[in-house]
C-alpha cells in the first residue's frame, strides 16, 4: 500500500511538471506573438490590435482651400492603415493651443510649427529629436530643402516655403532711364539715386517699426544673405568681426544717407511698405510671394516684376533666399513617436508636397517635388525659378526669442543710420552683447 502511494505521488508530481511546461511554452508563444503585432504596428494602422489615430495640431486647413488637407490624411491613412484626426484653426489659435500642450505634456502628436517657437519647445523636451525619429526609420533626409535645428540635432522640417523675392516697379525705372535691374550693390545704388534724383519717388523702401520688427528678417538680412552671408558661427551669434555683416550694415547706412529709402521707415511695417510699392511710390521692396496677388488685385495696371536680390560686388557664389515656412514636428508626449515619423514622411515625399506646394501658393520642402504651377500667374513661375536657382534660408528661424533678437538689432542699427553711434563695428559690438544674453 505504502508502495502504491508511493508511485501516485511520483505520477502526480511528473504530469504536473509536464502541465507547466506546456503552458510556459504557450505564454512564450503569446508573447512573441505579441511582439510581433507591436513591431508591425506601422504597417497595419494598429498597436496590439486597436487602431491608431494621430492628432495633428495646425493651422494649415484652415488656410488651404476647403477639404485639401483632409485629402491629403486620407491618403495616408488609406496607404498604411493609420488614422489621422484634423485639429485645425487659425495661426494665433493654433500658436496658443499647441503652447499649452507643450506645458501640459499634452501636445497633439504631430504639430505644425512656426520656426520662432522651436527652439523653445525643444529645450523644454516637448517636440521630440527628427534626427533620432529619421536615422531609425532610415530616412534618406538630402531630400529636404532645410531643417530646423537645435544643438545640432533637427526639431522642425519645413514642408513648404514662402518665398520673399524683391519686387520692381519697372515703369518707375523706366522714368528714370534705367535699362536694366541692378545685379550688384553698386548697381543698386546707382539705380536708386537716379531714381530719387529724377523722379522724386523713393528708391527702396524697408519697415523698421520696433513694434513688428520682422523688416530685421525680411527686408535687411535678405542682403546679407543674397550674398551667402551668414549671422551665426554653428547657431549662435556672429555678429561682431563679422566682415560680411558690417559690410551690409554700411550698405543700407549709405542709401539712407543718399536720401534713397521710403519716408518714415522707422515707423514702417510691412503693410505699410506694401501700400507704398501698390500705389507706385517706391521702385523696389523685398517682400513675401503670398502679397502678389492682393497687389495684382489692387493695383491690375501697375507694371512690375520680381528680381533676385542684389549681391556684393565680387560674389558669384550661389545666393541665398529669404524664406517663410510651415514646418512641422512631433510631439515628445507622442505614444507613437513612430506612426507620426511615417506621417511626416508622407507629407514630405515629392508628389505630395508638390500637391501641398500648389494648393498653398508656396514652394515645396522636398528639393525633388515638382509641382505643377501651369494655372499659377506668370509672375509666380517666375519667382519659383528665381527660388530653384537660390537656397532657401532664414537664420532667425530656430533661435532662442527670435523677435525680441530682430528687436534689438532693429534698435542699434537706427541708433548707427542716425549717427549715434559712430561705426558699424561698434553697432555690431553691442548687439551681439544683447544676442548673447537671450542663448545663456
Amino acid at each position: 500500500m505504502k508502495n502504491f502511494i508511493s508511485f501516485n505521488l511520483k505520477a502526480l508530481n511528473k504530469g504536473l511538471v509536464s502541465i507547466l511546461v506546456i503552458v510556459c511554452m504557450m505564454i512564450s508563444l503569446v508573447g512573441c506573438n505579441s511582439s510581433e503585432a507591436t513591431n508591425n504596428s506601422s504597417s497595419d494602422g494598429k498597436d496590439g490590435g486597436k487602431e491608431i489615430t494621430l492628432e495633428f495640431q495646425q493651422w494649415w486647413g484652415v488656410e488651404l482651400p476647403d477639404g485639401v488637407l483632409q485629402e491629403i490624411v486620407d491618403g495616408f491613412t488609406d496607404e498604411t492603415g493609420i488614422k489621422v484626426k484634423l485639429l485645425s484653426n487659425p495661426y494665433a489659435d493654433t500658436k496658443t493651443q499647441i503652447a499649452a500642450g507643450a506645458a501640459a505634456g499634452t501636445m497633439a502628436d504631430v504639430v505644425g510649427l512656426d520656426g520662432s517657437w522651436v527652439y523653445d519647445f525643444a529645450k523644454q523636451g516637448s517636440i521630440a529629436n527628427l534626427t533620432e525619429l529619421m536615422k531609425e526609420d532610415g530616412y534618406d533626409d538630402s531630400q529636404l530643402s532645410d531643417q530646423v535645428k537645435v544643438d545640432g540635432n533637427t526639431y522642425m522640417i519645413p514642408v513648404v516655403n514662402f518665398a520673399y523675392p524683391m519686387y520692381v516697379n519697372l515703369d518707375i525705372l523706366k522714368e528714370a532711364g534705367i535699362k536694366e535691374v541692378p545685379k550688384t550693390w553698386s548697381e543698386f545704388t546707382e539705380a536708386t539715386k537716379k531714381i530719387s534724383s529724377s523722379t522724386k519717388k523713393a528708391g527702396w523702401a524697408i519697415p523698421m517699426s520696433t513694434e513688428s520688427p520682422s523688416g530685421i528678417q525680411n527686408n535687411f538680412m535678405s542682403w546679407l544673405w543674397a550674398s551667402g552671408g551668414s549671422m551665426l558661427n554653428e547657431g549662435k551669434p556672429a555678429l561682431k568681426k563679422n566682415e560680411d555683416l558690417t559690410s551690409t550694415v554700411e550698405f543700407v547706412k549709405e542709401l539712407f544717407d543718399s536720401g534713397v529709402v521710403a519716408k518714415g521707415a522707422y515707423a514702417m511695417k510691412e503693410a505699410d511698405m506694401v501700400e507704398e510699392f501698390t500705389n507706385g511710390r517706391v521702385a523696389f521692396m523685398t517682400d513675401s510671394l503670398a502679397h502678389l496677388t492682393t497687389i495684382k488685385k489692387e493695383a491690375p495696371n501697375l507694371n512690375f516684376d520680381f528680381m533676385p536680390v542684389p549681391v556684393k560686388d565680387g560674389y558669384s557664389g550661389k545666393s541665398g533666399m529669404d524664406v517663410a515656412n510651415w514646418g512641422i514636428g512631433v510631439a515628445e508626449n507622442s505614444k507613437h513617436k513612430k506612426e507620426a515619423m511615417k506621417l511626416v514622411e508622407y507629407l514630405m515625399s515629392p508628389e505630395v508636397n508638390a500637391k501641398i506646394a500648389v494648393y498653398a501658393n508656396a514652394f515645396p520642402g522636398n528639393s525633388k517635388a515638382e509641382p505643377d504651377y501651369s494655372a499659377a500667374d506668370d509672375l509666380f513661375n517666375e519667382a519659383y525659378e528665381l527660388y530653384k536657382n537660390s537656397y532657401a534660408v532664414n537664420e532667425f528661424t530656430g533661435l532662442p526669442t527670435s523677435e525680441e533678437l530682430m528687436r534689438s538689432f532693429d534698435e542699434q542699427l537706427q541708433l548707427y543710420l542716425d549717427g549715434d553711434t559712430k561705426s558699424a563695428t561698434k553697432m555690431l559690438t553691442e548687439t551681439q552683447k544683447i544676442w548673447e544674453d537671450a542663448f545663456k
